[in-house]
């Protein structure tokens, strides 16, 4: 199964759950990611109103790295940098992506959030599946008042690109490290997608051993990726990559006991750790148990994506 059509299953699970009113767990104050503050996402009172379902703007805060001109989006047959367009009046549409890029339209400092618009209702996230471009975080707001953040925290966006990888390769263990070096300075692979996880990969064991003596036979490569006979096994693949899968039913979706001792996914765990009240996607079911940085709203004025570099 392609890797597109597992986190699209993913995200139909999400949306499953925003029917049902569930929401994530709030995270305490010592240890969320700091959102950005309000002076951070400009002045959102001169966002125009949408004739369609709501109105999504794109924000420059690659700290001057890249002027507006240079910064750009893709949504359907449309690219646009922000100082043509920054604005799209969204329609409603079914498993919709914008891309961003900077430099140029083709550039290879590249990422993506990823939406279903409803015909009244906004669903979408940010993304770590597939690997880290560009930093990113969202900002929906409702015309009830509702109004969220998720993506990469404030501090991530306030520091220099080369200090997000130095700071990925510090707080990784060693079997990680590597991923920050494969495709710098552009990207940095999610373990699923890297050679190093893959069979036969310097570290296409890491996971195995764990994974056996749960009763889970199946590689590293497929764990991390929550595919093969994961792909449609969301709590299981989510309690081995946080590393739970060993411990009693109904405490393996506690946050409490994620990522207590290896082997576990310690690049989801990066992008946790740096991430709006501690959500991320880190891998494909990382929704298990409301961890992702999903969000639904319905009767949606506005989205705001901030681009960093």
């Amino acid at each position: 199964m392609p890797a597109i059509t597992r986190r699209r299953t993913a995200f139909a699970a999400v949306l499953a759950l925003a029917a049902l009113g569930l929401t994530a767990p709030s995270a305490t104050a010592e240890t969320a990611g700091s959102a950005p503050p309000d002076e951070f996402w400009g002045d959102t009172g001169s966002i125009p109103p949408a004739q369609n379902v709501l109105t999504v703007k794109v924000l420059n805060q690659t700290n001057g790295k890249y002027p507006d001109d240079q910064v750009y989006w893709t949504f359907g047959d449309q690219t646009h940098s922000i100082a043509e367009q920054p604005t799209v009046d969204m329609a409603a549409n079914s498993a919709g992506r914008m891309v961003f890029h900077l430099g140029s339209p083709d550039s290879e400092y590249t990422d993506f959030v990823e939406f279903t618009v409803g015909d009244d209702v906004f669903n979408g996230n940010t993304t770590r599946v597939d690997g880290f471009g560009l930093k990113l975080a969202m900002r929906l707001h409702a015309h009830d008042g509702y109004d969220v953040q998720v993506g990469d925290d404030y501090e991530t966006f306030q520091e220099d690109r080369d200090a997000t990888f130095a700071k990925f390769k510090d707080e990784v263990p060693d079997e990680f490290k590597g991923l920050a070096d494969s495709n710098a300075p552009a990207f940095i692979p999610a373990p699923g997608k890297s050679p190093d996880f893959q069979p036969d990969g310097k570290s296409g064991n890491y996971f195995t051993d764990y994974a056996k003596s749960v009763g889970v036979d199946e590689t590293t490569a497929n764990i991390a990726a929550c595919a093969g006979s994961l792909a449609e096994s969301a709590d299981k693949c989510a309690a081995l990559n946080r590393h739970t899968a060993d411990l009693p039913e109904d405490q393996q979706q506690d946050p409490a006991n994620y990522y207590k001792a290896a082997p576990a996914n310690y690049y989801a765990k990066f992008w946790h750790d740096h991430g709006i009240d501690n959500r991320a996607y880190g891998f494909p079911y990382d929704d298990s148990a409301s961890q992702s940085s999903f969000v639904s709203h319905n009767d949606p004025e506005w989205l705001e994506v901030a681009v960093g570099w």
